[in-house]
This record gives structure tokens, sequence and C-alpha cells, in this order.
């Protein structure tokens, strides 16, 4: 049994400026090995929003967990709240704008896992 505690997690700043930390990585959570995804709890503060950037070859799903936001997939824009989940398809340009009046915290389910070679940065 693997139970993770979001309050041992520490978060990071990480390359699309998300303040993140690595809820569940089959590389970095021993027992994990198997899992065919990653799962990342995340949060946008207030007034903030991530870079742009594009995962090349993994789908990303975003769970709003709290707060308001704009989601930015390619050309499309939607804003997004509490209970919903926002499906990025791999190669897609994205980022997400916190629009609320507090943090936007969700979580980030990457299949197959997430990877750094994978992500990149594009212009805005």
């Amino acid at each position: 049994m693997i139970i993770r505690d979001i309050t041992n997690c520490p978060h990071e700043r990480v390359l699309d400026r998300t303040m993140l930390c690595e809820l569940l990585h089959p590389d970095k959570v021993p027992g994990a090995s198997g899992l065919p995804c990653s799962i990342a709890h995340a949060i946008v503060p207030v007034g903030e929003e991530s870079l742009p950037h594009v995962l090349k070859k993994s789908t990303e799903l975003y769970y709003i967990l709290s707060g308001h936001g704009e989601m930015h997939i390619e050309n499309e824009c939607s804003t997004v709240q509490r209970g919903q989940i926002v499906m990025i398809p791999p190669g897609s340009r994205q980022y997400i704008r916190n629009t609320g009046r507090e943090d936007l915290i969700f979580l980030c389910i990457v299949a197959p896992k997430w990877q750094a070679n994978d992500e990149r940065l594009v212009e805005g």
C-alpha cells in the first residue's frame, strides 16, 4: 500500500512556473514503478499563470481542486473551476491562468508518466 500525504510533499517552482509537488511518480516513489502515469499537485498563486508549454508525447489531465482560472489550449480558452477536469492532448500548446482571489489548485495526471525530456516551453 502506498499512501502519500500532501503535507509531506514540498512544492517547488518548475519549468512552467507552477508550484508543484510530485505526489506519485513511478520513477520517484518507492513501490510505484508499475504505475502507467504520474500525478502531481499544482498551485498557481493569485495573479499568476503558468508559462506556455507543450508535452510532446503525453496526455495531461488537470483536475481542479479549488480556485478559478482560464485554461488555454492552442487557440481555445475556457474558464475552469473546482470539480472540473481538463484533457490536454499531446503536442498541444497550453497554459493556465489564475483569475480568482485564491490559489488555483489542481492535480496534474500525466500519461504516460511525466518526463523532463517530453516537456518544453513555447512562445507566448
